[in-house]
C-alpha cells in the first residue's frame, strides 16, 4: 500500500451571495475554468449522486423556506448558511483499484455518509468529478489518469427548541417547549466537544479552559471508519493535526507542472552525465582505434567480445540521442506553452484593470451593478396575472382581454324637436 494514499474530508462555508460562483463551478456550468486540466469533452461522465434539478442553490433553500422544512430565523444577511464538502484520496489510489468504476462506487459510499451526517433532505447536490487530469501520474503510467473527487454541498441544519417566553398569557406554558424548528446553523453543527481523559472525565488546559476535540478532526476519523466499514481499503486516515495549505487548482497545477519541468531537466542532466563519463572512459577515440588489426585488404579483425562491446556501445548512444531528443521536445512544449499562458494572462491583467480598480475604490456599487446586468441562468418563471373581472347586474366586464363578450351599447332616447328627450 502507498503511504501517500490519505483520505480527505473538508468543510468549506459558502454564504448566499457567494455560493453562485462555487455551484458554477461544481454543476460545471461555466464555459471556461481556471484549473486548465478540466477535460469539458469527459464532462458527461462526472456521476450526479444528488441534485437541485432546474434550480439554482439558492432558489432551492427558498423553496425548503417556503415549505416549512428548515429555518432561517435570526440569520444575518451574510451568514454562512451551506456547507461543501470535498471528499478525496490520491488519484494513484483509484487507479490501483480499478480506476473510473472503483472511483463510482467509492463515492456513492461517501454520499451514503453525508447523508447520514446531514440528513437526506438537507443534502442539496453531490457530484462525483471525473474530468480533471492529473498530469504527474498520467507522464508516470503512460496514459491519462483523472483526479477523482467528490463536492457535496448540504444546509448545516440542528433541531432547535423555541421556549414560550414570560409574554405568554398562560404562565403555566413560560419556558416549556413552544415548537422544534430545523434551524440553519454552521456554528452549532460543528460544535467542538469537549476533550475527555482516560478516565472519561472532562479535561480542561492549565489556565482552567475547557479542552475541545476540533469537529472537523471527527469528521476524518467518522469518514475514514464509514469508509473502511464498508470494505474500501487500502488507505489511510489524513495526517493528525496537519496544517497543510489547502491550494487552488490552479495554483497546486502549477506547482505539480513545475515539478514535472525539473524532474524532466534532471533526466536529462543525468542522462548527459552517463554519456560524459562513459565516452571519455570507456569508449575513448584511443581505444576504440586500438580495437582489432588492419588486414592487407584495409579491413579490420577484432575478437566477438570487442565487437560485442561496439555494438551495445553504439546501441546505447542511439538510445541515449532519442532520448534527449524527447526530453528536449518536452521542454521546448513546456516552454512555448509557458509563454502562450504569461500572453493570456497579461492580456487577462490589462482587460480587469479598470474593474479591479473601480473595486478597490467602490466595492459595494460595483458588486451591485454586476448583480443589475448579468443574467441569471436559471430565471424564476412569474405567474401568469388572472384577468380581473368586473361584475355588473347583467354583464360581466373582462378587463384587458380582447376576447371576451362586449356589452351592448345602450341605444339613446330619441329627442324631440325641442331638443328634450321623452
Amino acid at each position: 500500500m502507498s503511504r501517500q494514499n490519505y483520505s480527505v474530508a473538508r468543510v468549506k462555508t459558502r454564504t448566499q451571495d457567494s455560493v453562485g460562483k462555487f455551484e458554477r463551478h461544481i454543476e460545471r456550468k461555466n464555459e471556461h475554468y481556471a484549473n486548465m486540466n478540466v477535460d469539458l469533452e469527459r464532462t458527461p461522465m462526472n456521476i450526479q449522486y444528488r441534485s437541485c434539478g432546474e434550480l439554482t442553490y439558492n432558489e432551492m433553500l427558498q423553496k425548503l423556506v417556503d415549505e416549512g422544512k428548515v429555518s432561517m430565523r435570526g440569520l444575518k444577511k451574510d451568514a454562512k448558511v451551506y456547507d461543501e464538502l470535498i471528499f478525496d484520496i490520491n488519484s494513484e489510489y483509484f487507479e490501483e483499484h480499478g480506476g473510473y468504476d472503483f472511483a463510482k462506487a467509492f463515492y456513492e459510499e461517501a454520499y451514503c455518509f453525508a447523508e447520514k451526517l446531514y440528513g437526506k433532505d438537507n443534502v442539496l447536490s453531490a457530484v462525483m468529478h471525473a474530468d480533471e487530469i492529473n498530469l504527474t501520474l498520467s507522464d508516470k503510467y503512460g496514459y491519462p489518469i483523472y483526479h477523482y473527487h467528490m463536492h457535496v454541498m448540504a444546509l448545516p441544519v440542528v433541531e432547535k427548541k423555541v421556549l414560550w417566553s414570560k409574554r405568554c398569557k398562560d404562565k403555566a406554558l413560560v419556558g416549556t417547549v413552544k415548537e422544534i424548528v430545523q434551524q440553519i446553523s454552521h456554528s452549532k453543527k460543528w460544535k467542538s466537544p469537549q476533550k475527555l481523559n482516560e478516565y472519561g472525565e472532562p479535561e480542561f488546559n492549565e489556565k482552567g479552559k475547557p479542552v475541545l476535540v476540533p469537529s472537523y478532526s471527527i469528521l476524518q476519523d467518522q469518514f475514514y471508519e464509514h469508509m473502511q466499514a464498508a470494505g474500501f481499503k487500502d488507505f489511510d486516515r489524513g495526517v493528525r493535526g496537519s496544517t497543510a495549505e489547502n491550494k487552488t487548482n490552479a495554483r497546486f497545477q502549477a506547482e505539480q507542472d513545475k515539478k514535472r519541468l525539473s524532474a524532466i531537466q534532471e533526466k536529462i542532466e543525468q542522462a548527459n552525465e552517463e554519456l560524459s563519463s562513459i565516452l571519455p572512459v570507456k569508449a575513448s577515440a584511443e581505444i576504440i582505434d586500438n580495437m582489432g588489426k588492419k588486414t592487407l585488404m584495409g579491413k579490420v579483425q577484432m575478437s566477438g567480445e570487442d565487437y560485442t562491446y561496439l555494438s551495445n556501445l553504439a546501441k546505447e548512444c542511439l538510445v541515449n540521442r532519442r532520448t534527449i531528443s524527447i526530453l528536449e521536445s518536452t521542454i521546448q512544449a513546456y516552454k512555448d506553452r509557458l509563454a502562450e499562458v504569461k500572453t493570456e494572462l497579461a492580456e487577462l491583467k490589462a482587460k480587469c484593470k479598470p474593474f479591479l480598480e473601480a473595486l478597490a475604490l467602490a466595492p459595494k456599487k460595483v458588486m451591485e451593478f454586476i448583480e443589475k446586468i448579468i443574467t441569471p441562468r436559471y430565471k424564476p418563471v412569474e405567474p401568469k396575472a388572472e384577468p380581473v373581472k368586473l361584475k355588473s347586474s347583467k354583464w360581466d366586464f373582462v378587463v384587458d382581454d380582447k376576447s371576451a363578450p362586449k356589452a351592448p351599447e345602450r341605444k339613446q332616447k330619441p329627442k324631440n324637436k325641442g331638443g328634450w328627450e321623452r
